[in-house]
């Protein structure tokens, strides 16, 4: 059975939940939105701060935390972006490191954003 996860992040107006759980496993994309809707300013590093940001809280509503995830993929619209995005992902995960990828990606839905990130983690949603 599939269940939502019930987050505080802004109510998207697309048919779309932020994650959801299923077999203990949960399913997440994240961007880099702050409570209003609205796509962070401040560049590359801003933009991977609240996307990380809004995974660790779409996690911890789940019941997990970022030693939860099992394979995180990183898409950036710019390949000299990866070095700050790495910078700033080492800040919020530890050993054992979740299996990662990152894509380098033309676009995104929102023209404004230079990064997205879809996650996996194993949690205990009871």
């Amino acid at each position: 059975m599939i269940q939502p996860v019930k987050t505080d992040l802004f109510a998207s107006k697309a048919p779309l939940e932020w994650a959801t759980v299923a077999n203990g496993i949960l399913f997440t994309a994240q961007i880099p939105i702050g409570a209003d809707g609205v796509v962070v300013e401040g560049g590359i590093e801003a933009q991977t701060r609240q996307t990380l940001d809004n995974l660790q809280h779409t996690l911890e509503c789940a019941g997990g935390s970022m030693t939860s995830l099992t394979q995180v993929l990183i898409y950036i619209t710019q390949r000299e972006d990866l070095a700050t995005v790495n910078r700033i992902y080492a800040d919020y995960v530890t050993k054992p490191y979740p299996n990662r990828a990152a894509i380098i990606v033309s676009g995104f839905a929102r023209e404004e954003m230079l990064v997205e990130m879809v996650a996996y983690a194993a949690v205990d949603k009871s």
